[in-house]
C-alpha cells in the first residue's frame, strides 16, 4: 500500500499509508465523534470542501449500500481514520468503504494518530489541510494547502443544490404541500415530512420567492448545507419575503443559520464545530435535552435570554447546546401585549439533524411541530 502524508496549515505533518483513491486532495479539517453511520457522513452535502477525521478509531466494518446513502454521491474531500477494517462484516454489505472510496475518487489517509490530531484540531481549531499519496516533502504540501481556499467567506450551497426541481410524494393521504429549497439537503429528511402526510416540493438553491409562491405553500422549508452563511444574500431575502407573506417555517442547520440572518442577528465561525450523533441540546420550550447528531461550523449570534423584536416578529433562542452554551435552535412568534403569554408560533429552526441520518432520534418531533405549524395549533 502507497505511502500517503497529512499536512495542516500550521505545518502539523502525519505520515500513514493511501486509503481509498490515491492522489492528492485538500480542504478543511474537521473531525467527526459519530462511532456509526460513516456512509450518511461521506454522503452529506454539507461536508462539501471538507476533510473528515472520524474519532472511531476503527472504520469500515459494515461496509458501503445502496440504501443508506444521503446523496448521490460521497461530498468530502478528503477520509481520515486511522484503523481501516480488513473485511466487510454486515450482512447489508454491498461493497467495501475502501472500494467505494475509490470509485468516486475520494483521497484518504489511514493509519495515523486521530487521537492526536482531534487533540491538536481541538486545541488550534480547524484548519485547511492536505493530504498526498503523490507528494513525499511536506514542505511542499504545506505551500500548496496555503494556497488552497478558506471556508469562511465561501458560498457553497449552489455547488451542492439540485439542478431541477422535484416532488416527494406524501405517504397516503396529502395533509400539506411544502416548498423545501435544496441547500444540500439530505435524503431523509423529505422523506420525513413525507410520512407525515407532506408533498415536499424541492426546490433549487436559486430559486426566487416567486418560485415558492408557485408551488402554493402551506410552509416552508430550508435544509442544511455547506459553506459561510455571511456569505449568502439571496436566500436570506427570499426567506425574509417569506416571512412578510406569513408563510410557516421550519429550517435545519444552515437553515437556522439564514433564518438567523432574516431576522438579523449574525453569524460566526465556531473554532472547531460541531460534528456527530452525540450531542446534547436542550429544547427550552419543553426543558427537555435530547442527544443530536451535528454538522455544523458556524453558529448564530443571538441573546440567550430574552426575546428580540424584528420586523416579523419576536425572535427568541428556543435549543442550546449543553456543551458550550451555543444557540441551536431559534423561534418568531406573533408579538402579544403579555410577556407571560407568547404570541402563535411563525417559525423555528434548529441548528441540528432532526432526520436521524445517521443518529439518534430524539429530535424527530420537530417535523411534528412543524405540522402543527401549519395546522396553527403551536
Amino acid at each position: 500500500m502507497a505511502a500517503a502524508i497529512l499536512v495542516l496549515e500550521d505545518g502539523r505533518t502525519f505520515t500513514g499509508e493511501a486509503y481509498g483513491a490515491e492522489g492528492e486532495t485538500f480542504g478543511e479539517a474537521v473531525f467527526n465523534t459519530g462511532m456509526t453511520g460513516y456512509q450518511e457522513t461521506l454522503t452529506d452535502p454539507s461536508y462539501h470542501r471538507q476533510v473528515v477525521v472520524m474519532t472511531a478509531p476503527h472504520i469500515g466494518n459494515t461496509g458501503v449500500n445502496d440504501e443508506d446513502q444521503e446523496s448521490s454521491r460521497i461530498w468530502v474531500a478528503g477520509y481520515v481514520v486511522r484503523d481501516p477494517a480488513r473485511r466487510v462484516s454486515s450482512w447489508r454489505a454491498q461493497r467495501s468503504l475502501d472500494d467505494e472510496l475509490r470509485t468516486q475518487g475520494v483521497v484518504g489517509i489511514s493509519g495515523i494518530d486521530t487521537r492526536a490530531l482531534t487533540r491538536h484540531l481541538r486545541e488550534r481549531g480547524a484548519m485547511r489541510v492536505g493530504i498526498s499519496s503523490t507528494e513525499t516533502d511536506p514542505a511542499a504540501l504545506l505551500e500548496r494547502v496555503l494556497a488552497s481556499g478558506e471556508m469562511a467567506g465561501s458560498e457553497l450551497s449552489s455547488e451542492v443544490s439540485t439542478a431541477a426541481a422535484y416532488v416527494v410524494p406524501a405517504h397516503g393521504e396529502k395533509r400539506f404541500t411544502v416548498a423545501a429549497l435544496d441547500l444540500g439537503i439530505k435524503t431523509m429528511t423529505p422523506y420525513r415530512m413525507a410520512e407525515r402526510g407532506i408533498e415536499v416540493h424541492v426546490l433549487p438553491a436559486t430559486a426566487t420567492i416567486d418560485d415558492i409562491r408557485a408551488v402554493g405553500p402551506d410552509g416552508l422549508f430550508y435544509s442544511n448545507g455547506p459553506g459561510d452563511p455571511a456569505a449568502t444574500t439571496h436566500q436570506i431575502e427570499v426567506l425574509q419575503g417569506a416571512l412578510a407573506d406569513e408563510l410557516p417555517y421550519f429550517g435545519i442547520c444552515f437553515g437556522n443559520q439564514l433564518f438567523g440572518r432574516a431576522l438579523g442577528f449574525g453569524t460566526f465561525k465556531l473554532k472547531y464545530g460541531h460534528r456527530g450523533i452525540n450531542q446534547p441540546v436542550m429544547d427550552r420550550t419543553t426543558g427537555k435535552v435530547e442527544v443530536t447528531a451535528h454538522n455544523h461550523g458556524f453558529a448564530v449570534d443571538a441573546p440567550l435570554e430574552g426575546t428580540t423584536s424584528t420586523p416579523y416578529g419576536e425572535a427568541s433562542v428556543s435549543h442550546v447546546c449543553l456543551n458550550d452554551d451555543v444557540v441551536e435552535g431559534l423561534e418568531l412568534r406573533a408579538p402579544t401585549g403579555s410577556a407571560s403569554e407568547p404570541g402563535r408560533l411563525k417559525g423555528f429552526s434548529v441548528q441540528y439533524h432532526p432526520e436521524a441520518a445517521a443518529g439518534p432520534h430524539d429530535a424527530a418531533y420537530l417535523f411534528d411541530r412543524f405540522v402543527q405549524l401549519m395546522e396553527g395549533t403551536v
